[in-house]
């Protein structure tokens, strides 16, 4: 689904009342490989994440199909210093 703003900064909006710029389209489109980055801040006093990926299909508002679902839990290490 496009992530939209209201191009006065980056902060995500949902109405379509004020979506004036897309940040960007995280759809997936029919036999096209995509590759998706998302970064999510957690308190540096959490080391273990469970994290839930879930890959569905909505048609209409309402009708929501799963496809895929990953859960898994990830250690998160300082990082090394050179």
């Amino acid at each position: 689904m496009p992530q939209s703003t209201t191009s006065l900064d980056s902060t995500m909006v949902y109405g379509p009342d004020k979506k004036l710029g897309i940040i960007r389209d995280t759809s997936i489109q029919p036999f096209e490989p995509k590759t998706e980055t998302f970064e999510i801040k957690v308190p540096e006093t959490v080391k273990l994440v469970n994290v839930v990926v879930s890959l569905s299909y909505q048609l209409r508002p309402g009708d929501v199909y799963p496809i895929h679902l990953i859960v898994k839990k990830v250690l998160i290490e300082p990082p090394r210093s050179k």
